[in-house]
């Protein structure tokens, strides 16, 4: 049995696989449910690898942080990730969960390596697990169900991001899941229209298109935007195209790589664009910049991905300009919807009304209490 919540709200260990030093949407996550937490009384801590950043500090508050110590890169999920892998983490993750005085732990991303499977398998209290992925056939998900069914039956609830993250819970893990989406704080995106960056000073009413994602991982699509530049620079000569991400691509003359950025300076990339293109090919979860594109009041360009589609929505009224995943001329043709402020498209709704949509859905105002129903179904249930 788990001790009593305290009497100053509930006490909730939540554990990151993924370093806190690395920009990434899994970590923004963690700590912004962590500063609505506290922001509500209740008690919040991290575990995670790396340290929180000045500038996330800064962003999200001072939630309570316990590093396990360095991370490596490593390839998971069809990605790059930074974990804590060093020899000295997993004694440190179950010195943290002994010590930790929580009601329950909440895991982000529960398979991965190594601080949240650890953090399982010596959890003492209620236990809940949010996915974040939405990789087909995974081959982690796969062998957890197949070796260490005893370790996942210690998960008292399980939270999926989206329905497509809902769906690939439910065929690896044979467990459902309640579909709660990642949080945003509308109070720290960059309103529209920030000039504090600007590839080419005096850009005038040339069009402005942004991509953010690693430029050499395949799944988020850059080769797609790449094939589209002719069609793109044939209809709109003076078009400029900015992208933000790690790894090194070869790209089109003329356009702008900025790099690694920090969450702040991916702000005000997105608050600059007219369109922020996500031509992404396959396995993502959510898409948690496609919603601060949309609220800095830029057009949104999407591939028709089920997650993807999960949070723009498909039909009259939706939020983005969808194209064929994988389709490069597709995309340039619904760019022209987009430049043209949607008048080509009457499906998509109004800019104001995409942002009152986004704050109705995705604020933490209203995804936080969410949680908390779910932390508060598990005590009530007397789990362990």
């Amino acid at each position: 049995m788990s001790p009593p919540p305290g009497r100053d709200g509930l006490r909730v260990g939540l554990v990151c696989p993924y370093a806190l030093d690395t920009p990434g949407g899994v970590q923004n996550h963690v700590l912004g449910l962590a500063a609505w937490l506290q922001s509500e009384g209740h008690r919040p801590t991290v575990l995670a690898p790396g340290e929180v950043p000045p500038e996330l500090h800064r962003r999200y508050g001072s939630p309570p942080v316990t590093s396990t110590g360095p991370a490596r890169s490593v390839r998971w999920n069809g990605s790059v990730a930074r974990v804590g892998l060093d020899p000295g983490t997993a004694r440190a993750v179950r010195r943290w969960v002994a010590g930790a005085a929580v009601d329950l732990l909440h895991l982000h991303e529960p398979l991965a390596p190594l601080v949240s499977w650890t953090a399982l398998a010596a959890a003492r209290t209620p236990v809940v697990a949010t996915v974040h992925t939405s990789t087909p056939r995974s081959r982690s998900m796969l062998w957890a169900r197949r070796t260490s069914s005893r370790r996942l039956r210690r998960l008292d609830a399980v939270v999926a991001v989206s329905e497509a993250a809902r769906r690939v819970v439910v065929e690896h893990l044979g467990v459902d899941a309640t579909v709660i989406p990642n949080g945003l704080d509308l109070g720290t995106v960059p309103g529209r229209r920030s000039t504090a960056w600007r590839p080419r000073p005096g850009a005038g009413g040339r069009p402005r298109l942004a991509f953010v994602g690693r430029l050499d991982e395949p799944r988020k699509g850059l080769d797609v935007l790449i094939a589209a530049w002719p069609g793109i620079r044939a209809r709109w000569p003076d078009a400029q195209v900015a992208v933000a991400g790690a790894g090194t691509r070869r790209l089109p003359a003329g356009w702008t790589s900025l790099g690694r950025v920090s969450d702040a300076a991916r702000g005000e990339l997105l608050a600059w664009c007219d369109v922020f293109i996500a031509p992404h090919r396959e396995r993502e979860s959510f898409g948690l910049v496609l919603l601060e594109a949309l609220a800095s009041g830029a057009e949104v360009v999407a591939a028709d991905l089920p997650a993807f589609v999960d949070v723009l929505g498909d039909g009259p009224g939706r939020h983005a300009h969808l194209f064929r995943t994988g389709d490069p001329h597709d995309l340039v043709r619904v760019l022209g919807s987009a430049l043209s402020g949607g008048r080509t498209d009457g499906a998509v709704a109004p800019p104001e009304r995409r942002v009152a949509a986004v704050r109705a859905r995705y604020d933490w105002s209203v995804v936080g209490p969410q949680v908390v129903d779910v932390y508060r179904a598990v005590l009530a249930s007397g789990s362990r």
